[in-house]
Parts: C-alpha cells; sequence; structure tokens
C-alpha cells in the first residue's frame, strides 16, 4: 500500500535515533556534489554521447512502440531512426558546407574589410582621443627615469583550421557512438523499462516507477518536438530575412538560427552578433548593419517571448533563472553539447522530482510553480506490466490499462 502521503516511491526516512548531525549531513552531500560535477567533466568524451543517446531514445520510444503495434520489427524501426538521424545531419552539414568554404576562403578579404570598418569608426573618435590624451598629459606629474621597454614574446597558436582538423575525429567518434548506442536502445524494445520496474519490490512500486519512464518520454517528446518545429520556422524567418536584405549565404543564416535556437539565450545573442559582424563586411556604414542585427533580435524575440511560450504546455514550462543557471553550468561541463542538452536534462529532472518523495519542493523550484499533485505511489510481475503499458497508445491509456492491472493483482492477493 502507498504511504500516507501518496508517494509512487517508497521512502526512505532517516532514523530517529541517528546521531549524524544535520551540518555533517550537509557537508557530505556537498562533497558527493563537488565530486560528482568533478567525474562527469572528466568524463565529457563518454558521458555525452551516452546521455545523448538517452535522450533521443526517450524521444522515439513512442515511435518504436507505434511501429511495434503494426507488426514492425523493433531492429527494423531502430535503423530507420539511426539512418534518418544520419541522413539529416548529412543535408545539413551538405547544405552549409558551400557557404562555409566559402566564407573560409574569403576569410582575408573579410578581415580587411572589418579591419577597414573599425579604422573609420576610430577615426571618427579621434578627437575625443586627442582630449582625453590633452587630460592626461595636464594631469600627469614629472615622470621619474624612463624603464626600459619590455620584450614580449608570443607563441603562435594552433590555427582554426587546425583545431577543425583536430576536433573533428572525436566529433565524428562521438556521434557514431551515440547513433550505435540509440540503434541498440531501440532495438531492445522494452528491456531497459523492464530493468527499470524489476528493480523495485511491491505492484504499485513498480507501476509508479513505469508511468513515470512514460511520463518522461511525454514530455520530452512534446517538448523536443514542438521547440523543432518552432526553430524551423525561426530558422526560414531567418533565411528569407537575410535574402531580403541581400546577406549573402541566406541558407547558411537559416540553418544556422534553427541549430543555435536549440541554445536558450546563448544561441540567440550568438546568432544577433553573427548576422551583425557579416553585415558590417556587406554593408555601408553603420545604420544598414544595426538594422540586420535587429531584424534577427526581433525575430527570436518573438519566438522566446510569444510563440514558444503559446505552444509549448505550459506544464514544460521551466524557472527562466533554473534555466540560464543550467546551460551555463552544462556549458562549463561539457561545452556547445551540454548547452544543448541542458533543458532536456532539466525536463527529465523535474519528472523525476514529481514522482520521487522529498523531491516535491525541488520539483516546485524548477518547474517555476506549485507540481500537480502525486496520488498514487516477482520478475514476472513486472514483465506483465510493462508489457501491457507497451500495448497502450498514450500515457492516459498506459496509466489505465497499469491500474486495472493493478486492482486485479490485489484482488488476487486479498485474503
Amino acid at each position: 500500500m502507498p504511504g500516507p502521503e501518496g508517494h509512487l516511491f517508497p521512502r526512505f526516512s532517516q532514523r530517529a535515533d541517528s546521531k549524524v548531525p544535520v551540518l555533517a549531513n550537509w557537508a557530505v552531500i556537498g562533497i558527493f556534489l563537488v565530486m560528482a560535477f568533478a567525474a562527469i567533466a572528466a568524463g565529457r568524451d563518454f558521458l555525452m554521447p551516452v546521455t545523448m543517446a538517452m535522450l533521443l531514445f526517450f524521444v522515439f520510444t513512442p515511435l518504436r512502440r507505434f511501429a511495434e503495434r503494426r507488426g514492425i520489427p523493433d531492429a527494423a524501426t531502430a535503423a530507420g531512426i539511426t539512418l534518418s538521424i544520419l541522413l539529416a545531419v548529412g543535408v545539413i552539414a551538405y547544405a552549409a558546407s558551400g557557404p562555409l568554404s566559402r566564407a573560409m576562403s574569403n576569410m582575408p578579404i573579410i578581415s580587411a574589410q572589418l579591419e577597414q570598418k573599425f579604422d573609420s569608426v576610430r577615426d571618427s573618435l579621434s578627437d575625443l582621443r586627442e582630449a582625453a590624451a590633452r587630460i592626461d598629459e595636464a594631469q600627469s606629474t614629472d615622470p621619474g627615469p624612463e624603464e626600459p621597454p619590455a620584450i614580449r614574446i608570443q607563441q603562435e597558436g594552433e590555427t582554426t583550421l587546425g583545431t577543425v582538423m583536430h576536433m573533428a575525429p572525436l566529433l565524428m567518434g562521438q556521434v557514431l557512438f551515440t547513433l550505435i548506442l540509440l540503434f541498440f536502445l531501440i532495438a531492445s524494445g522494452d528491456l531497459l523499462y523492464l530493468k527499470i520496474v524489476q528493480s523495485f519490490d511491491r505492484m504499485r512500486d513498480k507501476r509508479g516507477a513505469y508511468l513515470a519512464l512514460r511520463q518522461i518520454e511525454d514530455s520530452l517528446g512534446n517538448y523536443l518536438g514542438a521547440i523543432t518545429i518552432i526553430n524551423a520556422g525561426l530558422g526560414l524567418a531567418v533565411g528569407l530575412t537575410m535574402w531580403a536584405w541581400g546577406m549573402p549565404g541566406p541558407l547558411l543564416f537559416g540553418i544556422g538560427a534553427f541549430l543555435l535556437n536549440f541554445i536558450p539565450y546563448l544561441g540567440a545573442i550568438t546568432g544577433v552578433a553573427i548576422s551583425g559582424i557579416v553585415a558590417l563586411v556587406v554593408m555601408p556604414g553603420l545604420f544598414w548593419p544595426a538594422m540586420v542585427a535587429a531584424s534577427y533580435l526581433s525575430l527570436t524575440s518573438l519566438e522566446g517571448q510569444i510563440i514558444t511560450p503559446y505552444f509549448v504546455s505550459r506544464r514544460l514550462q521551466m524557472n527562466t533563472v533554473v534555466v540560464f543557471l543550467g546551460v551555463a553550468l552544462w556549458a562549463w561541463l561539457w561545452s556547445v553539447i551540454g548547452m544543448i542538452i541542458a533543458v532536456p536534462v532539466l525536463v527529465v529532472i523535474r519528472v523525476l522530482a514529481e514522482h520521487i518523495p522529498g523531491w516535491e519542493k525541488f520539483g516546485n523550484f524548477l518547474a517555476g510553480d506549485e507540481p500537480p499533485a502525486l496520488t498514487d505511489e516477482d520478475e514476472d510481475e513486472a514483465r506483465e506490466l510493462v508489457e501491457a503499458g507497451a500495448a497502450a497508445e498514450d500515457g492516459p491509456a498506459a496509466r489505465a490499462v497499469t491500474a486495472e492491472l493493478v486492482a486485479t493483482h490485489d484482488a488476487t492477493d486479498a485474503p
């Protein structure tokens, strides 16, 4: 039977006669967090593709389940999903390769044009610099003996091309590892769900764990599906706007806006900065480049302030401060990939907080509003539960069919 507080998972309470001070408990927690973050940062090359594959597994599990109900083998579905992802990445890379190669070949000309643009700005401010120099001379005291000029030795760093060539094998290896792991996860069907559910003892706890997994896949699928469609619309709007302004490579701008907008806040700032810099090269003066950057900023602001809050369910809305800090934290740990997965990881943590006893206030903090009330908390039983839930079309159907199964099980066990 569930506890008096109605939790889905069993609560592990502290002993009443415990002599360990509360402060010591918090110290142990702090040490654990420091070591955990250090381990996550140190294992980034392995943990990044594993995390990405797990998130994609939850996203594509409803599609795998839909195909299974229509007689398509799980291995065939897994192969189709991984090949589709690989094809999408290849198409995006091919579409962006042409504008990128032209930009790299014209990089000396672009640098010279930017230098001329900034020189004109510096010349316009020369009067202010001369006035500031006269003020400094008037306020300066009698200088002492002149010191010999310092000699600086600068070592030539690695070029951009060299950095790309150095990182390309590692990046390709991580992408390949992610796709292979995703294939095996999807091809295994409900095996992962089965093993997680089997780790609980009571039938009600097994059901609670299974419903938590279903809610994770529903939340991730709804969030990433809506964000992907919105980002595609933003990329189209940005590409058309850059084409209307006469900017070079509008297709590249559209693809960049689509990809950068998966990074909250920082992606939009990066897109505005890139559009402004490119406009400085191809447009005269400062007014028109500022207008190009302002148009990009207007589109991203419209998407972030109106479109996304309207189309993304309020249940998936996150505390904006927590989202920004989460993006910054994962950027520090895992760089760009960390910024991309920051919000999906927060969505998973929030769903878990709604089901784990004692995490309710933490989930409320992540959500920015009160989470929904929790109403509920041998190997053969777990297999029966997972198989019954797999036949359900969606989350509510899974809840109904598993509730019926638990009721039947309780009636059978009743004396």
